[in-house]
């Protein structure tokens, strides 16, 4: 593979400069996509992302979307992802993507043009206070100086390697806030700014960042009574886990303890048979609860579990221990209930606790869940959203991401064990509706270009609405993507929360009914579309689609069917 060119010392304008230079020391660390959107105070950015040979550029026209977009990709990839807006108002789109990068360790690199001091806070058009709009969500943040010849190139370039450095130590977003003085485009001719880069030595011919303050991979400490800790009836629990070879090594810890494993959909090992499934919906049934409960300790690996029965229950049983193996440097300690925080990957943990002779199972769980699952088989086999969402766990080809509310808690409750989707993504930080059309996309891009793996997204009504524009990206998917629709006509899951139901209060303030379907919304963006009324009917056009292009399936259901079904599922389980 030959060198790549040097660093050029011919631009349009120095801001021109002091864009290449941080694109140049971004891609040097290792980014490799850049969303953009578009706009005129950020053109040196863009023209500099657009020359640039090693960058791979996606473009939406909503910066809300594209934030999202630039989620998905990142957490798709492992890779940071930057992102390139301009002034005003465009960067304020981004704080909800950048809420969730924060709260799930996503790396995000945010480049917001911004308009010179001079221009603020003065009646100048299209211009905010841009200094820290993302309050303390982001890793870290700098707002870079006006470019001028009086600092040395070697400010941005290290100022660069600071913030990734600190994302490396401290995964989430970072935000440079870029402060353009006009002009912001070419004039006659090019400009030589040899003179200036010339102190830069080295770096303008080598394919090495400027400083690369890394830091190095410490492991995992090995902690003393690991021995003690596995010699006692435990419990094994997956919350979020983003790498399946990381969720594997959970599956595989828990089979040679004995120890029951309940895993959470994000968990990566959802599908796998070692996994107790309908472990949500058992905790209802008072036999299963009661075989739990003889459970001494409880080891975790990856917080934000969907299931809130099992919250409750780790947040009530007496733990005589109980560790949480987490890499994010967060608390993730809602109920204040951990005895120990170990910040490192499953891998690095079960490489330095090894367990000797495979140990047979302490409990009888999976005996006591069977009624669980019998009535779900029973209340899955007609065509409702309990009857899709169990069909799709069957169904499922290539990467699945899960939209918030009620699709990520039906798909965590009714899974059933088998191949299952290659892997599972959520926005579970915030766990907000918004972008999550746009998030699916960038995690559908994330995949190796020829491999034709499809991504499915399963998402509600009211998500949908939220992030209606984002369809228009989903035309440009290069391998096949599948929208499912749960539309039920409004927030139902409301329906199932204690929300007093006089004078229309339910209807009117918290389930907002619409009375819209998405027929004309999938024409609009030349998707192809489906409505199917029967189990069968959605499994002919779930396997369709999954052959090419983009398809929206669109499930309509009644508005109180899900929660009058989960009650009565509910009911049956406990044998009422």
């Amino acid at each position: 593979m030959s060198a790549r060119p040097a660093f050029a010392t011919y631009h349009a304008t120095f801001n021109h400069v002091w864009s290449s230079l941080l694109l140049e020391e971004l891609y040097r660390l290792g980014v490799r996509d850049i969303a953009l959107a578009s706009g005129s105070r950020s053109a040196p950015l863009t023209m500099a992302a657009a020359v640039h040979s090693g960058f791979r550029r996606h473009l939406h026209f909503d910066e809300r979307g594209l934030g999202f977009m630039a989620l998905g990709l990142a957490k798709g990839t492992g890779r940071p992802v930057a992102v390139i807006m301009t002034s005003g108002t465009a960067v304020a789109n981004l704080w909800p993507a950048v809420a969730e990068a924060q709260l799930t360790g996503v790396p995000l690199i945010i480049l917001s043009a911004d308009r010179p001091p001079e221009l603020i806070d003065n009646g100048a058009n299209q211009a905010i206070n841009q200094q820290g709009i993302f309050g303390h969500y982001p890793v870290y943040q700098l707002n870079l100086p006006s470019p001028t010849q009086t600092i040395p190139a070697a400010f941005v370039l290290s100022s660069v390697d600071q913030a990734l450095a600190q994302q490396a130590r401290t995964p989430g977003p970072v935000h440079f806030n870029c402060m353009y003085p006009e002009p912001l485009y070419p004039g006659n001719a090019y400009l030589d700014f040899g003179d200036y880069l010339a102190p830069l030595g080295d770096w303008l011919r080598s394919e090495k960042p400027w400083s690369p303050w890394l830091p190095s991979d410490q492991g995992c400490p090995i902690q003393s009574d690991w021995a003690e800790l596995a010699g006692k009836r435990g419990v094994i629990v997956a919350g979020r886990i983003q790498d399946p070879a990381q969720g594997k090594a959970v599956a595989e810890l828990a089979e040679r303890l004995g120890w029951p494993l309940l895993a959470d959909l994000q968990s990566q090992i959802r599908f796998d048979s070692r996994n107790l499934i309908h472990m949500d919906l058992a905790l209802q049934n008072s036999c299963f609860v009661s075989e739990l409960a003889r459970a001494e300790v409880l080891l975790q690996f990856g917080a934000r579990l969907i299931s809130k029965r099992l919250g409750q229950f780790i947040k009530q049983h007496p733990w005589q221990d109980y560790w949480l193996v987490d890499p994010q440097p967060a608390r993730l300690d809602p109920d204040y209930r951990l005895r120990r925080r170990l910040l490192c990957e499953p891998l690095a943990f079960t490489a330095v606790h090894p367990v000797g002779e495979p140990q047979q199972p302490w409990h009888k769980l999976a005996e006591r869940q069977q009624q669980a699952t019998r009535q779900v088989r029973a209340a899955c086999d007609r065509f409702s959203e309990l009857g899709v969402c169990h069909r799709l766990n069957e169904l499922i080809e290539g990467q699945l991401f899960v939209g918030n509310s009620m699709p990520a808690r039906l798909m965590d409750m009714l899974g059933e064990t088998g191949k299952g989707p290659s892997r599972v993504m959520t926005n579970r930080g915030a766990s907000g509706i918004d972008g999550l059309i746009a998030t699916a996309y960038g995690f559908a891009q994330s995949v190796e270009p020829g491999s034709g793996e499809p991504t499915t997204l399963l998402l509600g009504d009211l998500s949908a609405l939220h992030d209606l524009n984002s369809l228009a990206l989903l035309g440009k998917a290069s391998r096949p993507l599948v929208v499912v629709l749960l539309n039920n006509d409004g927030g139902s899951i409301f329906r199932m929360l204690p929300v007093p139901t006089q004078d229309q209060l339910l209807e009117t303030y918290y389930c907002l009914p619409h009375g819209l379907h998405f027929e004309h919304a999938a024409a609009m963006f030349g998707l192809a579309y489906r409505a199917p009324t029967t189990l069968a009917e959605f499994e002919q056009a779930y396997a369709a689609a999954l052959e090419k292009g983009v398809t929206l399936i669109e499930i309509k259901v009644p508005s109180n069917e899900v929660a009058e079904d989960l009650k009565t599922l509910g009911a049956a389980i406990r044998g009422h």
